[in-house]
């Protein structure tokens, strides 16, 4: 259980958080855009607010939080959108559910999304994406 708590995996969650929080407003203000300026739908809008957070947050993860220096950069961007894509569905259920079930305001329900998703990104992306163990399996 220590290995959980770890300083240096407390170190990379914040610096996780750190980038998740540029990423929060990469999202929120391209979800804006594209939903009240362009009319694209919310759902539609939520989607292209996330995955282009998702690919400002693969590049800032891969220098800063987690340091990675696998060559094999677009297999490593690739996984990294597969994990977001897992959690865009995430996101887009919980959002759902709390808008069209609880009748929550969209973007107080949104916030409850990305804090649900960014614990599930942080460890898919630890595990699989940025895992020495994981890379070296490939080569």
């Amino acid at each position: 259980m220590s290995e959980f708590f770890s300083p240096e995996l407390v170190q990379k969650f914040i610096k996780f958080g750190i980038v998740g929080f540029s990423g929060l407003f990469i999202d929120f203000g391209i979800t804006y855009l594209t939903k009240e300026k362009l009319r694209i739908p919310k759902y539609v809008a939520n989607a292209i607010g996330f995955i282009s957070a998702a690919t400002s947050n693969y590049f800032l993860n891969r220098v800063w939080t987690f340091e990675s220096h696998n060559p094999e950069i677009m297999f490593e961007y690739s996984q990294f959108i597969v994990i977001s894509l897992i959690g865009l569905v995430i996101n887009t259920m919980i959002l759902w559910l709390l808008v069209t079930r609880f009748k929550m305001n969209f973007y107080v329900a949104k916030v409850f999304a990305i804090a649900v998703v960014t614990i599930w990104n942080f460890f898919a992306n630890l595990y699989v994406t940025f895992s020495p163990e994981a890379t070296a399996i490939l080569f």
